[in-house]
């Protein structure tokens, strides 16, 4: 979602407008001094250039004709005149040095005296010709130290002044740029801090009426998350900045919505529970099972089978302790199959020509804990719609085992069984998404809905039962829950 004004845009702008003009003026500055510094450097280099020949040049050239002269350079052997001594070589090197720095330059002043130095270096050159042909020649000694004193050493002694002349002129260009850099710094400076305190005086104004387009919404924000935390899920905030809180603002609107929501299927389904839990309490509470067993308790009493009649009253007594189990939602897997043991012993004594049964969880499963009455509505339906539908006596086995983070429990039977048709109708009416769902016949199927609902509201959808079933063979059930201990429950 895009926004004319986002705060973004608002914040960026509020940037460029600080940064922009200094770093406009701070490139300007760089780009100054930058050719200050190259005029700078050149200087430095021509002076360096011409001063390596200031002290040296005219000593050098003196010498070598001197030597020349008086013979101390044998000059007319062609294998010993150019061994120690080389006045063309010294000349050649100073000129193309100044040669260079003449084509370097476009200062025409510094041209004509770069000019003047090459012209004298030239003509120093003639005389120093002069003096070598009369030396191999031989015999103008007199001639040639005249030539010496009054060309060679004079030319050399003007070359040098030129010279040192040249350096002054070039050091004083030196001064003069030094004293520019630091005058345009002072200016630049002064620019720089008048552009910053305009820049802070913009900004300042800037910020507040940014902090004030971000602040009052937030306030407002603020106050309505108060409210909605106290249990206010009516408040709603409105906003029409046009920027980013507007989304802000929209998106606590749909949490409030979608909370609101929440809590309300929330208490939706804790309703359906209540009345779920109450109605498999009802299922429990049978008056036709209660009045069946406290007839048989009866009978036995009336027949003189006193122990019996203790022992089937001991079990009705802790099958309705176990059911109400002082009001726990959760009990331990041990006291759901004493819950269920003590169910079948009430049945054994009113079906035992036709009932048998066996209990095989290991004792390591006993601790963890699972929603009471869980099995003795899977108990129930076997021993009603397997057992006894079928041909003599029949066996319920209740196992258990561990699988990695699970606990799976098994109820089966030998009963009759179902075939394809019934199994799937039974399926259909235990995983069915309605609440009012038509039992495959009377009573078969609404226990076993209500452990199937219970289980996958309380522990999830991968969890509950499973039902494997072979007409005339017998019927599988499987109860899938996660192993917890009292701390996870």
């Amino acid at each position: 979602m895009k926004f004319q004004g986002s705060l973004r845009n608002r914040i960026i702008l509020n940037i460029w407008i600080a940064i922009l003009p200094l770093a406009i003026l701070l490139g300007y500055a760089i780009y100054d001094m930058r050719a200050y510094y190259t005029q700078y450097d050149q200087i430095v280099t021509n002076i360096t250039s011409a001063n390596a020949y200031n002290m040296t040049f005219k000593q050098e050239v003196d010498e070598e004709m001197y030597q020349i002269v008086i013979g101390s350079a044998n000059w007319t052997n062609p294998e010993e005149k150019l061994k120690y001594v080389d006045p063309y070589a010294t000349i050649d090197t100073a000129r193309a040095q100044f040669q260079e720095l003449y084509d370097d330059t476009e200062d025409s002043d510094k041209r004509r005296r770069l000019r003047t130095i090459i012209r004298l270096m030239n003509t120093l050159e003639d005389r120093v010709d002069d003096i070598l042909k009369n030396v191999e020649e031989g015999g103008h000694y007199d001639e040639n130290m005249t030539s010496f004193t009054m060309n060679i050493q004079i030319l050399t002694e003007i070359t040098q002044e030129n010279i040192q002349n040249y350096i002054y002129y070039e050091a004083q260009e030196m001064e003069e740029v030094r004293a520019a850099v630091s005058a345009s710094a002072f200016r630049d400076l002064r620019i720089m801090v008048a552009l910053l305190i305009v820049i802070l005086g913009f900004n300042v104004i800037l910020s507040r009426y940014v902090s004030d387009k971000v602040t009052d919404p937030i306030l407002e924000l603020c106050d309505a998350n108060e409210r909605f935390s106290q249990g206010d899920f009516s408040v709603r905030v409105e906003m029409n900045n046009r920027n980013e809180l507007d989304q802000l603002g929209e998106s606590f609107n749909t949490m409030v919505n979608e909370i609101d929501f929440l809590i309300q299927d929330i208490k939706r389904e804790q309703k359906n529970k209540r009345k779920m839990e109450l109605s498999l309490l009802q299922s429990q509470i049978n008056p036709h099972f209660l009045y069946n067993t406290l007839d048989t308790i009866l009978w036995l009493t009336d027949s003189g089978d006193k122990e019996n009649a203790v022992k089937m009253l001991t079990s009705l007594s802790s099958f309705f302790r176990s059911t109400l189990s002082k009001g726990r939602e959760n009990i331990t897997v041990g006291e759901e199959i004493r819950h269920v043991q003590s169910y079948l012993e009430i049945q054994q004594f009113r079906y035992h020509d036709i009932l048998e049964y066996e209990i095989s969880v290991p004792e390591e499963m006993h601790h963890y804990y699972i929603m009471k009455l869980s099995l003795q509505p899977l108990v129930e339906n076997a021993l009603y719609h397997g057992i006894k539908n079928k041909r003599g006596k029949g066996k319920i086995s209740i196992s258990g085992w561990m699988d990695g983070l699970d606990l799976l429990l098994f109820v089966r039977d030998n009963g009759i069984g179902m075939t394809e048709e019934e199994l799937t109708n039974l399926r259909e009416a235990v995983d069915g998404e309605g609440q009012q769902v038509k039992p495959v016949d009377s009573g078969h199927g609404f226990g076993l809905r209500n452990v199937q609902q219970r289980l996958k509201l309380r522990y999830g959808e991968e969890y509950g039962i499973q039902i494997e079933s072979t007409y005339q063979v017998g019927t599988v059930i499987t109860v899938r829950i996660p192993r917890l201990v009292e701390g996870d429950v």
